[in-house]
C-alpha cells in the first residue's frame, strides 16, 4: 500500500527509488524508502479498522537537494500523506552525498 504509493510519487518526480538500500551504482540523486511502523489505531468489535503506516524517505543528493526536497514534500502533502519529520542529516565526505530525511505516515481503512 504505502510503498506502492511512494514509488508512484517518486516515478512521477523522476527520482530513482529503492526500498531499504540502493542496489547497483547509485545515481547523483536518489531516494531510499525504509518502512518504520505499522499500527492498528482504531478498533471496534475486537477487530482493527484502521492501519497507520509510517515510512522514512531518505533523499541522497550530490548537488543542491533543496529544490528536490520542496518538490517531494509538496507531492507528498498533495497525495494525502502526513509529514511527521523533515531533517537534514548531513553530508558524507567519502561519497559526496547530502542526506535529507522526510518521515511520512498514511492511514488506511481496513475493509471487512
Amino acid at each position: 500500500m504505502i510503498l506502492d504509493e511512494l514509488v508512484t510519487i517518486m516515478d512521477g518526480l523522476r527520482i530513482p527509488v529503492e526500498t531499504a538500500s540502493f542496489a547497483g551504482k547509485a545515481p547523483d540523486q536518489y531516494v531510499v524508502l525504509t518502512p518504520m511502523e505499522d499500527v492498528f489505531e482504531i478498533f471496534a468489535d475486537n477487530a482493527p479498522h484502521m492501519d497507520v503506516c509510517s515510512v522514512r524517505i531518505s533523499l541522497f543528493s550530490k548537488g543542491n537537494y533543496l529544490y528536490t526536497k520542496d518538490l517531494l514534500v509538496d507531492a507528498l502533502l498533495t497525495a494525502g500523506f502526513t509529514v511527521t519529520l523533515r531533517r537534514y542529516i548531513g553530508r558524507d565526505d567519502d561519497s559526496g552525498y547530502h542526506h535529507y530525511v522526510v518521515d511520512v505516515e498514511k492511514e488506511y481503512i481496513i475493509k471487512e
